[in-house]
């Protein structure tokens, strides 16, 4: 039931009547025209559900109710999976909502077994951009900040830097998410001086 409540708060209320259509069979048409037309339509509300879920969870993310992010960040998974396919790129950003979640609500091995799953579609992928990369790098650097790993929390946030620059360059909103948390990190190590020269960089 907690978990019902949990689901409907986040996202179910806003996809309910989205889901009827998408989760309904599609009707037997005889004309292979038909049938192309009604998978295509499928497949158009199913990204616009993907859309819509990985939206609310990154919102939720940015005001700081992790917690609420998590059930609209399971249903961007589910759609993607269903529209990529399990191993495909497209998946990486749900992957990555979802880790961010949980880093949030403190689970974080759930959030390493997220980033996992998305470092395996990365690796495996020919022709994953820049901008996956570097998100996924920033969420490792989150998740060794969060436990403590200065060190690789450094290497994480130093790539995720370089690879933002060079996507979006250097001064790029992108790039300054980076530079913003590695700020923190020398920040809890006490280095100051670093830390405030980053913060003005942001």
């Amino acid at each position: 039931v907690d978990h019902q409540k949990a689901d409907w708060v986040s996202i179910h209320e806003k996809i309910c009547q989205l889901l009827i259509p998408v989760r309904t069979s599609l009707p037997f048409l005889t004309s292979e025209e038909e049938r192309k037309h009604g998978v295509e339509q499928l497949v158009k509300r199913q990204k616009y559900i993907i859309d819509l879920t990985s939206s609310t969870a990154q919102k939720f993310i940015f005001d700081g109710k992790h917690k609420k992010a998590l059930p609209a960040a399971l249903h961007a998974l589910r759609f993607s999976r269903e529209v990529y396919g399990s191993s495909s790129v497209e998946l990486v950003p749900a992957y990555l909502l979802l880790a961010e979640a949980c880093i949030g609500v403190g689970n974080l091995q759930q959030a390493s077994n997220y980033l996992s799953q998305a470092q395996w579609i990365v690796l495996r992928s020919q022709d994953c951009s820049s901008a996956f990369q570097h998100r996924l790098h920033r969420s490792f650097g989150l998740l060794y900040a969060t436990d403590g790993n200065f060190e690789q929390a450094l290497y994480h946030l130093a790539n995720d830097i370089y690879l933002a620059s060079s996507t979006f360059g250097l001064k790029s909103i992108e790039a300054s998410g980076g530079y913003f948390h590695m700020a923190n990190v020398f920040f809890r190590q006490n280095k100051m001086d670093i830390a405030n020269s980053l913060y003005a960089e942001v």
